[in-house]
C-alpha cells in the first residue's frame, strides 16, 4: 500500500520540478499556437531559437509579410507569442540547471543508461520517497502504466493501460524507453524478444513498464543497475 503523507511534504525540488513542467506545458500550448498563427502566413512553420527572434522583432519575409495584408491581427499575436516562447524557454533552461545540480553525482538512478540528471530529477522531484512504495508493481501503477485486464469466464483481454497515475512520470519512461532502449541491456533485450509480438505504441508502453520496474529496483534497494 503506497503511504501517501509523505507525498506532500515540502521538498525544494518538487518544487522545482513542479514549476519546470509547468513552463513546459506552457511550451507546448505556446508552439501549437504559434504554428496555427504561421500556416496562415508561411509555408514554413519550423521554430528554432533564432527565428523565434526574429519573429519577436516582426522580421518577416516578403510572403509573410504579404500574406499579412490580409490578416494583419495575426501579426501583433505571432510577435507576442513568439517573444512569450523567447522567455519562457530561458526560463526553463534555468530551472533545468536548478534541477540537474540537486541531484547527486553519486545518485543511484544515474547508474541506470539512459537517465540522466533532468529525467532522474524529474523522478525524484514527483516520487520524493520511494520507499513509500514497497512493491514495484505500486509504483507502476502510480506512473499510470499498469495493465488493465478484464476476465469473462477462461478468457483475458488486455485493454492497454490505466493511465490512472501520474501522466508526467508516464510521458517520461515512455520517452525515455523510446529514445534510449538500445542503450539499456535489459530493455533491449526485452526488446528483441517482444518486437514480433508487440508492435509501435503497445511495444515502447511495455518497455516503459519495464523501465519503471527497473528504476524502482535500482532505486528501492539502493543498489546500481546491473543487466540482467
Amino acid at each position: 500500500m503506497v503511504n501517501k503523507a509523505k507525498e506532500y511534504e515540502y521538498n525544494p525540488l518538487r518544487e522545482m520540478v513542479t514549476l519546470y513542467l509547468f513552463l513546459k506545458d506552457i511550451e507546448v500550448k505556446y508552439k501549437n499556437r504559434l504554428k496555427r498563427a504561421l500556416f496562415l502566413v508561411s509555408d514554413n512553420d519550423k521554430i528554432n531559437k533564432e527565428r523565434l527572434e526574429k519573429l519577436a522583432k516582426g522580421d518577416f519575409t516578403q510572403e509573410e509579410l504579404y500574406n499579412l495584408e490580409y490578416t494583419p491581427l495575426v501579426l501583433e499575436e505571432i510577435k507576442i507569442l513568439a517573444k512569450n516562447l523567447l522567455e519562457i524557454q530561458e526560463r526553463l533552461k534555468e530551472v533545468r540547471r536548478m534541477i540537474e545540480e540537486q541531484v547527486p553525482q553519486d545518485h543511484v538512478l544515474l547508474t541506470i543508461p539512459g537517465v540522466g540528471r533532468l529525467a532522474a530529477g524529474i523522478i525524484i522531484g514527483i516520487v520524493g520517497d520511494i520507499k513509500r512504495f514497497p512493491r514495484p508493481e505500486s509504483f507502476v501503477a502510480y506512473c499510470g502504466l499498469d495493465p488493465v485486464v478484464e476476465r469473462s469466464g477462461k478468457a483475458v483481454v488486455r485493454k492497454g493501460i490505466s493511465k490512472r497515475g501520474n501522466k508526467y512520470l508516464r510521458s517520461l519512461f515512455y520517452f525515455l524507453a523510446e529514445m534510449n532502449y538500445s542503450r539499456n541491456p535489459t530493455l533491449l533485450k526485452f526488446y528483441e524478444s517482444h518486437r514480433d509480438r508487440l508492435q509501435g505504441k503497445k511495444l515502447y508502453t511495455a518497455l516503459a513498464r519495464k523501465l519503471a520496474r527497473v528504476v524502482w529496483s535500482v532505486w528501492y534497494n539502493n543498489r546500481p543497475y546491473e543487466p540482467k
